[in-house]
């Protein structure tokens, strides 16, 4: 019996370089299962046999929980890292979940644990895209990389991250899974950004797309946070969870939600918790259908048009509250 490796992640920069990270310390032939980064119900896609090994990276385990089930009934071996709120963490003897929703930590940082920092530079760069500037500093520290290189690390990992977002694969300059395929060869991060086409596209774009976002005014604006809306169009779509990072490093004791227009009605949702008080995010957002996330960062995939004064007030809600 062919015994197959499926990776299942997320097609954000975390995702991307927590596999990264894993392929360069234990190289495999595997198949990839990635999609949009809030394409997030990815486990439901693989279909495994008994003896199979499934990694997962990066995605909500309580969004994926039944067919976690489903594999793990059927035999397969899955190992799990994650940062967002799992719900139950099942016990068994084919589970190794490695998770841990501290506001501070990534999905690559914990593979980085994992590895003992034999690829630090990527996780590095992955904190950066999640962006966790401090906790990628404090973990760049025994590298003894310039500011230069700081920085350089700091704008890729904001590249790969732009890349995820999208309503579908076609808002994407890359497939998540072709832009792995092009991150593969590449030990060194500095060589990719030093040689790759592909990090040039990004570089392009994201300046392109955010110099549109900036020209935005807020929608809402109070003490606590802002609330900023952007058109139906792909450029939003790919700029939207970006952009609500800058916003957060800008103010970092405000809340920021970044509302992107539908083109058939209702809005994606994008939500930063302060920078200065990460928390509240996973709090708001759990309280729509398809909302979820984290404390620092959260998101709704569909927020109808009769249920955005509702979103506005609970935003301000929640994040007053947090003020106090």
């Amino acid at each position: 019996m062919n015994v197959r490796t499926i990776d299942v992640f997320n097609g954000d920069a975390d995702g991307l370089c927590a596999l990264h990270q894993l392929r360069l310390a234990d190289p495999a032939e595997s198949e990839l299962v990635t999609g949009p980064k809030r394409d997030i119900s990815l486990l439901k896609r693989v279909q495994a046999q008994s003896g199979d090994r499934v990694t997962v990276l990066d995605i909500a385990l309580s969004k994926n929980r039944d067919a976690l089930d489903r594999l793990l009934e059927t035999g397969v071996h899955v190992r799990y890292f994650d940062h967002h709120q799992p719900g139950d963490i099942p016990v068994h003897p084919k589970f190794e979940p490695h998770i841990d929703t501290d506001a501070n930590v990534c999905t690559s940082l914990l593979v980085d644990q994992a590895l003992q920092g034999r690829q630090r530079a990527w996780a590095v760069t992955a904190a950066f895209g999640d962006n966790l500037a401090d906790a990628a500093r404090q973990a760049a520290v025994i590298l003894h990389l310039s500011d230069r290189q700081l920085a350089q690390l700091q704008s890729l990992g904001e590249c790969l991250n732009y890349n995820g977002y999208g309503e579908t694969l076609d808002d994407l300059f890359f497939d998540p899974a072709d832009l792995y395929r092009q991150l593969r060869p590449y030990a060194d991060p500095f060589a990719f950004i030093a040689e790759s086409p592909a990090y040039a596209v990004l570089q392009t774009g994201y300046a392109e797309d955010m110099a549109r976002a900036i020209a935005v005014h807020a929608a809402e604006s109070q003490a606590a946070g802002r609330v900023f809306m952007l058109p139906a169009e792909k450029w939003a779509r790919r700029i939207s969870g970006v952009f609500g990072n800058q916003l957060a490093v800008e103010s970092p004791t405000q809340a920021h939600a970044v509302l992107t227009a539908k083109p058939d009605g209702g809005y994606v949702v994008s939500v930063r918790a302060p920078l200065a008080n990460k928390a509240g995010a996973d709090t708001l957002c759990s309280q729509f259908e398809t909302g979820g996330g984290r404390r620092g960062a959260a998101g709704i995939n569909h927020l109808p048009d009769s249920e955005l004064g509702r979103f506005v007030a609970s935003f301000y809600t929640v994040f007053h509250g947090a003020e106090s």
